[in-house]
C-alpha cells in the first residue's frame, strides 16, 4: 500500500488544533502540568469523529533520561518527530499493534534537556515519539505511512503555527533495514506532493524522555490540541 492508498483508511479521525508547543519565539511557554489529570474536556470542544484509543503502554523500550533503549522480547522500536507530540502521540496510540509509547526530546547536542530549553531552540532536539511495536501485528511500513499522513513533511523548522527546530521532521531509525525502509518510503510520499519533502531521515542516538505531564497528555485529558489532522487506519 502506497501513500495514495491512505486516503481509503477510514476507521478514525484524529483532528486536533495546537494549544500545546513553543509556537515560536515570540510567545511565552505556554504548557504547564494539568491541574487536573484525567479531567475530560467538554464534549462541545472534542473531535467530531475522534475515535476511542487503544490504551498501549508508557514504556517503550524501558526509556528513561537518556538510558539505553530495549524493546521487550520481540518488539522493535521506531521513532518519530512530526512537529507537537500530544497530537503525534495521539495518533500512533491509535494504530494497532503499538504496544507502548513516550514523548521526548531526540537529535539534538545537549544532554538532560527540559522543556523550556527546547523551547528556545537552541539544544537542536526535535519533539519525538518513540514507539515499541509487536512487529507480528503492525509492519514498521505501516508507522511509516501514518507518519507522512499525520503531518506535512514539506515544512521545514515548524508544522503549522508552531516554528523552531524543535518541530522539524524526523524519522529516527534504529536499523540498517528501518533506514533502508524509510527512505523507500520517503521516495513514494514524494511522488504524492508538489513540494520537496524536508524530512530527516537519522539514526537514533538518546533519547530524552520528557516530563511526566506531557506523556499521553491526549489520552489523559481528553485535550486534542495539536495541529494534526488524518484519517488513519486502527489495524
Amino acid at each position: 500500500m502506497n501513500v495514495r492508498s491512505l486516503a481509503s483508511l477510514s476507521s478514525f479521525v484524529v483532528a486536533l488544533a495546537c494549544a500545546a508547543g513553543c509556537r515560536g519565539a515570540t510567545s511565552s511557554p505556554d504548557v504547564a502540568p494539568p491541574s487536573t489529570p484525567g479531567s475530560p474536556t467538554p464534549a462541545s470542544t472534542m473531535p467530531a469523529a475522534a475515535a476511542t484509543p487503544l490504551h498501549p503502554g508508557n514504556d517503550p523500550g524501558h526509556a528513561g533520561n537518556g538510558t539505553p533503549l530495549t524493546p521487550t522480547g520481540k518488539n522493535q522500536l521506531a521513532a518519530f518527530a512530526a512537529g507537537c507530540f500530544w497530537g503525534v502521540e495521539d495518533a500512533f496510540r491509535h494504530v494497532h499493534g503499538v504496544v507502548a509509547t513516550a514523548v521526548g526530546y531526540s537529535g539534538g547536542h545537549t544532554s538532560n534537556p527540559t522543556y523550556e530549553q527546547v523551547c528556545t531552540h537552541t539544544t537542536g532536539h526535535a519533539e519525538t515519539v518513540l514507539v515499541e511495536f509487536d512487529p507480528t501485528k503492525v509492519p514498521y511500513e505501516q508507522l511509516l505511512r501514518v507518519f507522512w499522513k499525520i503531518h506535512d513533511p514539506t515544512q521545514v523548522n515548524r508544522q503549522g503555527p508552531d516554528e523552531g527546530d524543535s518541530y522539524r521532521s524526523v524519522i529516527f531509525t534504529f536499523s540498517p533495514d528501518e533506514a533502508a525502509a524509510a527512505t523507500a518510503s520517503e521516495k513514494v510520499a514524494q511522488t504524492q506532493l508538489s513540494k520537496p519533502i524536508a524530512t530527516q531521515i537519522v539514526p537514533m542516538t538518546t533519547f530524552w524522555k520528557a516530563e511526566g505531564y506531557h506523556q499521553q497528555y491526549s489520552e489523559r485529558t481528553g485535550d486534542h490540541s495539536c495541529p494534526i489532522s488524518a484519517q488513519l487506519e486502527s489495524m
